[in-house]
Order: C-alpha cells, then sequence, then structure tokens
C-alpha cells in the first residue's frame, strides 16, 4: 500500500486530475482489499476526483462471498467500467478466455450489482471483427447501461 500512495502522490503532484483510473495488465479486483484501501486514501486526501475501475467483471467469482459491487461504492468509488468482449457464453470464451466456467453470466450479474449499490456502469467493447456491437449493444440495454466501444490497438512491442 505504501509503495502505490507514494507513486500515487508523486503522480498527482504533477496536475491537477478530473479521474483516478484503476486499470491496466491484469484484473483491479484480484487486489480487492488494496484496491479499496487506496481508494479510501484518495477520498481522505485528494478531494474531488472521479474514481473509476476498469474490470472485468469477475471480481465477485475472485472475491468469493463479498458484496464487491457494494464494497467498492462505500469505499468511494464513482465508476465501473465492465469489459464485455462477447454477446453470450460461447462467444465470451472465446474472446476473453476466462479461467472458470459461467464467466459471461457472472460479468452481467456484476453489472446488475452495480446498478444496484448505485455506481455509475457502463460496459466497454473492443471494437474488433470478433465482437459484434450490435449484439454486445442488445446486452447493455438489457442491463439498462451504456456501452462504449473501444478502438482495437494493435500490439506495438
Amino acid at each position: 500500500m505504501a509503495e502505490v500512495v507514494k507513486e500515487l502522490e508523486s503522480a498527482l503532484a504533477l496536475r491537477h486530475w478530473k479521474e483516478i483510473v484503476f486499470c491496466g495488465f491484469g484484473e483491479p479486483t484480484a487486489r480487492l482489499d488494496i484496491l479499496l484501501e487506496v481508494t479510501r486514501w484518495i477520498r481522505n486526501h485528494v478531494g474531488a476526483v472521479i474514481v473509476r475501475v476498469d474490470t472485468n467483471g469477475h471480481g465477485c467469482r475472485l472475491n468469493d462471498g463479498r458484496d464487491v459491487a457494494r464494497e467498492l461504492k462505500m469505499a468511494g468509488v464513482d465508476k465501473v467500467s465492465v469489459s464485455l468482449n462477447g454477446w453470450d457464453e460461447k462467444t465470451y470464451v472465446a474472446n476473453c478466455r476466462p479461467e472458470f466456467e459461467g464467466a459471461f453470466e457472472i460479468v452481467k450479474e456484476f453489472v446488475k450489482k452495480a446498478v444496484e449499490a448505485d455506481l455509475q456502469v457502463e460496459i466497454s467493447a473492443v471494437r474488433m471483427p470478433e465482437v459484434d456491437i450490435e449484439k454486445v449493444q442488445e446486452i447493455a440495454k438489457s442491463l439498462r447501461v451504456p456501452l462504449r466501444i473501444r478502438e482495437y490497438v494493435p500490439c506495438f512491442w
């Protein structure tokens, strides 16, 4: 935690940020307790800034028995962006390769719980041949959340 706060303090000193986002290579909720602790630190030390978590929606499966969405809200997270690069179990598994069965339904359930927890929620999908954006849009509509399309960025290294 101390390492994260030190890096965060350095970045915060560079300019006034409107939003702080937990994202990157890996799932932020895989280390839920640290995510919550850092979010509480942000709320106590930074003030009026939006805190967003970009997630694959697997947090409830990774933290069995915990109400991840409610814990995020209580810690001070404002928004979640949930990646959904499939429109059913088969396409979701083909595109995302989750490590457990039933992942597509788990993601949809997380979205529902996040809405119930009063988080701002969006689904995101990457524009690529393997993703039928219209079908993902139908899922977003059925869950009553907006869809944000992200453009595909090929690996450059």
